[in-house]
């Protein structure tokens, strides 16, 4: 048996999603990049400019006697808006719409699940649009992209935009980010 899994994840800017998932326990690598379009080895330029087809995403690692499924998937849910159609705050096109590329027929199960779950459950006003899609080939975005939160937490994004939706996701998820 497999020790680790990999799911990989579109949620907006892939360096939001990469310092929520970073520090929790039971995740074991976190990978910027991109995944779902039909450039092969596109560069970060190409996919900013939003005719690639691709999504920035991260790919995380995790052992799943650790950290379940369930609770990546919920935290997924908690640090984006999965109602906006190709957007995340002001990041707008493709690049950042918000998807599950799932690897194993579990994963696309719970998915399912869950988003039919949130949807009846009327936490936001609009439905959930996350696309549920195999996983396809990722492309690990340049070494610049990677752990960018940690290492520039002082510029203005970081600050902004990504700094809140850690903290939100420290405070929401108290007992999943202190291992119990």
């Amino acid at each position: 048996m497999k020790s680790t899994e990999v799911i990989t994840l579109a949620g907006g800017c892939f360096w939001c999603l990469e310092a929520v998932y970073g520090k929790l326990p039971g995740v074991k690598i976190v990978t910027s990049g991109f995944i779902g379009g039909e450039l092969a080895d596109p560069s970060y330029r190409q996919v900013c400019e939003g005719d690639t087809g691709h999504a920035e995403a991260v790919q995380i690692e995790y052992d799943p006697a650790l950290i379940r499924l369930h609770d990546l998937l919920a935290v997924f849910f908690a640090s984006h808006d999965p109602t906006t159609l190709n957007r995340q705050g002001n990041d707008v096109g493709t690049q950042y719409r918000s998807g599950i590329f799932y690897h194993t027929e579990e994963q696309r199960q719970l998915a399912e699940a869950m988003i039919a779950k949130l949807n009846s459950q009327g936490l936001w006003p609009n439905p959930i649009v996350t696309e549920l899609t195999p996983a396809s080939r990722f492309y690990p975005a340049g070494d610049e992209h990677q752990s960018y939160f940690a290492r520039h937490p002082g510029q203005p994004y970081c600050q902004v935009v990504i700094a809140p939706k850690v903290s939100k996701i420290r405070a929401q998820f108290r007992d999943l980010v202190s291992g119990g």
